[in-house]
């Protein structure tokens, strides 16, 4: 008789564990995957290109209908799950029914924060987090309405950049001194801003939001500094946390994450964590790539083969607001490290490497992010790059044949 898995969540995160799990033990466990969202699993970092009508909602669907059921797995979705009983072992979701589980997965995500300003429970202030958020922006856009995204991070701009292509007018806040401060050094950032500003969108940076303003509806927003920005809505993009009330209220233990060891178990038996909600090492990893690799490792886990987790070089490697954008390691180096800098503004690209004791640790690249995959393999393999030195930042093609090639006596 199959062991009964529950895996709360229906995102990602839980797609792709379920994918994995199912490659090495169909048949073994018998998988229900509970959701809140009223529909499938999707790619979330699609969800711009929804909003700018580059792809359809329908076309960022993972997995279809007929995948989850050709591999025995129940989906109840548009069902959130209310509350965990560890000692009777089951799920308690909201519309009262009851799952039992032998092993539990939880992959709840995470949420879009909200700034603890006045004026946040006006209507017209938004989220950028699901497709039920996109529904919201695309009726803003359509009205041709000024909006105001608060959040020069990667959700930011996608927001910003999907509001404009569908017509509304915008302006984007930001608190600290450049964009994507955490994935891009000052002079990336810097022609990320200039790229993204030809495109309509007006960018404020060091710029904190005081309150919302409006009396029955968003009217506008007022920055700490006295300026004020109308608008008829405002959309919060100013970073995301880790969903773990219901893993807390459970008495499994969390700090701002789930906490997991490196097979991704919780300090219960029989429960584990994953994605956007796990903390593994004091890290809660926002991106996708670490929640694939913890998928890949809970898998082996339960299917009894010996795994673990080490934690994720994180990278990025997006298109962000139309610009090709990528970043991995440790990009901003320090005393003992050597950047090597290409930048060229008139053509829209920047290239950074870091180098230390001959050793590739950290990449940025803005506009040509066409090697950025081989940068990222060279960066986690963490071998020398000395002998390539003078080619490195041309690219593989020139770096690869200037290595292979035998040294003259």
């Amino acid at each position: 008789m199959s062991e009964p898995l529950v895996v709360i969540g229906n995102g990602m995160a839980a797609a792709r564990f379920v994918e994995e799990l199912a490659k090495r033990t169909l048949g073994r466990y018998a998988v229900a995957v509970i959701g809140d969202e009223p529909r499938l699993a999707y790619n979330r970092v699609l969800l711009s290109s929804v909003l700018a009508g580059d792809v359809a909602s329908h076309d960022i669907e993972l997995k279809s209908a007929a995948w989850w059921r050709d591999r025995g797995v129940t989906v109840t979705y548009g069902c959130a799950a209310n509350a965990i009983d560890l000692s009777a072992r089951v799920v308690k979701l909201a519309n009262g029914t009851e799952v039992g589980f032998s092993k539990l997965v939880l992959a709840t995500g995470s949420s879009a924060l909200r700034l603890s300003v006045p004026g946040t429970d006006l209507p017209g202030v938004h989220t950028f987090r699901d497709t039920r958020d996109v529904d919201h922006l695309l009726n803003l856009a359509a009205g041709k309405k000024r909006v105001v995204v608060v959040g020069g991070g990667l959700l930011g701009l996608e927001a910003a950049y999907g509001l404009v292509k569908a017509g509304a007018k915008v302006t984007l806040v930001h608190l600290m001194d450049r964009l994507m401060e955490r994935q891009l050094d000052p002079a990336a950032a810097a022609l990320l801003k200039s790229r993204v500003e030809t495109m309509g969108i007006e960018i404020l940076l060091s710029a904190n939001t005081a309150r919302i303003l409006g009396v029955d509806k968003v009217e506008g927003l007022e920055l700490t500094d006295g300026r004020t920005i109308a608008a008829d809505a405002v959309i919060f993009s100013a970073g995301i946390r880790p969903n773990a009330l219901l893993a807390r209220s459970a008495g499994i233990p969390v700090n701002r994450g789930i906490v997991v060891d490196d097979r991704m178990a919780t300090g219960c038996d029989g429960i584990y964590a994953l994605g956007e909600c796990a903390e593994h090492r004091g890290t809660c990893y926002g991106l996708v790539e670490p929640a694939y690799e913890q998928a890949r490792v809970l898998a082996d886990h339960l299917a009894g083969k010996s795994s673990t987790y080490a934690g994720s070089v994180v990278s990025t490697n997006l298109k962000v607001s139309g610009v090709n954008v990528f970043s991995a390691g440790d990009f901003l180096g320090c005393d003992g490290t050597e950047a090597i800098v290409l930048n060229d503004p008139k053509f829209g690209t920047y290239k950074k490497l870091v180098v230390a004791n001959g050793v590739l640790t950290g990449a940025v690249l803005i506009g040509d992010t066409r090697d950025a995959l081989w940068y990222l393999e060279l960066i986690r393999a963490g071998g020398s790059v000395a002998a390539m030195r003078g080619e490195i930042m041309f690219g593989r093609d020139l770096a690869i044949p200037a290595f292979a090639q035998p040294k003259a006596a």
